[in-house]
């Protein structure tokens, strides 16, 4: 599901005059600064759809001429497009405040294509420098950033707006780093004639998980990918158990590669790379590399058929099917006497290898590749 980002115009991508809030001439003209850079990198790193939103009081009426409004309001979107920062729709509403119009901002009426379940609204964010934007992302079930140069941080937020409040700043840099650090999310949906599964994800979790396929020791292993690897999961799958465990088990490491892969999206920032541990008489090393290029390596040899209700054999296909998907390399070695303890040992080591890799170097706003790619 799409992302998107909202964004208001006056006093967000440019500044808005204090006299009289209408950009109307060159001499009141001006860039919101750091929004060339900074929105820039949000384009180019991050996963959004940019779409403008805007007020414009009487548009069109003798207190506001069209020939006064779109010469700079066409400089501005050139000037953005020119850095590779482009706007997949621009929402303009001319009504005044005293119109109470459906379609003025906090109203939705401009955006109700963006409520069709198409879009991923409780990922999105509306940017604005008023708190009516921040309204505006409660009733589109999305969160408001708030944005001011002029009392920023020093303004708190109405007590009916705390909880949709993601981030309140006075500049883009803040803005950029909050969305580079989370909301790496995805939700994933996979049907076939043997399986029914859900996975949802949050790279920058805490590590909850709801765990369901039907299989206990299988539902084991999954909840250490989400405690040690520090995110949250949830999994549930309704697999053809009547038959055997095959099918449950490998179309949810293919589900959830693709969640990983989607999640991860461009990868900018990420240490990419991780990682061994002991476990009692076992010990365990998983390197991972997100590389964009599946591969396995395998070397765990199990002298049991099954632990618990899974089969030993499935624990390859699992790891293979999410190489696949999440196009990862994994090279997993596990030596040890304990059968429970040895793939537990895999699990942890795989986990907290994830938990290196997806986490973001706080100093490298850089893809982590000399290919320019992953």
């Amino acid at each position: 599901m799409k992302k998107v980002l909202f964004i208001d115009r006056d006093g967000t991508l440019i500044r808005e005059p204090q006299s009289d809030y209408q950009v109307d001439s060159l001499s009141k003209f001006s860039f919101y600064p750091g929004v060339f850079t900074y929105l820039g990198k949000i384009v180019k790193e991050l996963d959004y759809e940019l779409v403008m939103v805007t007020n414009q009081d009487g548009l069109g009426t003798d207190s506001y001429p069209e020939a006064t409004f779109w010469p700079y309001q066409e400089l501005m979107v050139e000037a953005l497009r020119g850095e590779g920062i482009h706007f997949e729709a621009i929402h303009i509403d001319r009504s005044f405040e005293k119109d109470r119009s459906p379609y003025r901002k906090p109203g939705v009426g401009m955006l109700k294509k963006y409520l069709s379940g198409e879009y991923d609204l409780s990922h999105s964010f509306v940017i604005g420098d008023r708190w009516s934007d921040t309204e505006l992302a409660k009733n589109l079930g999305a969160k408001g950033i708030y944005l001011n140069e002029y009392n920023g941080l020093n303004e708190q937020p109405p007590n009916n707006l705390i909880a949709d409040t993601a981030l309140s700043t006075d500049n883009w840099k803040s803005i950029y780093r909050f969305l580079k650090t989370r909301n790496r999310v995805n939700t994933i949906n996979r049907t076939t004639a043997e399986t029914s599964i859900q996975v949802q994800l949050d790279l920058d979790g805490s590590g909850i998980s709801e765990i369901s396929t039907g299989l206990d020791f299988f539902d084991h292993m999954l909840e250490q990918i989400a405690k040690h690897g520090q995110l949250d999961l949830m999994i549930e799958c309704k697999g053809d158990l009547e038959i055997d465990e095959h099918h449950t088990i490998e179309d949810t490491a293919i589900t959830l590669g693709k969640a990983f892969k989607a999640a991860l999206a461009k990868k900018v920032g990420i240490q990419r790379y991780g990682f061994a541990l002991p476990m009692d008489d076992c010990q365990a090393q998983v390197l991972l590399d997100f590389s964009g290029r599946a591969w396995l390596e395998w070397s765990v040899d199990f002298k049991r058929e099954k632990i618990g209700d899974v089969p030993t054999e499935m624990f390859y296909h699992f790891f293979k099917s999410f190489s696949d998907h999440a196009e990862c390399n994994l090279n997993i070695t596990s030596l040890g006497d304990n059968e429970h303890h040895k793939i537990e040992a895999v699990f942890k080591a795989f986990a907290r290898a994830i938990r290196h890799g997806k986490s973001i170097d706080q100093y490298s706003e850089e893809l982590p590749s000399t290919k320019d790619a992953l």
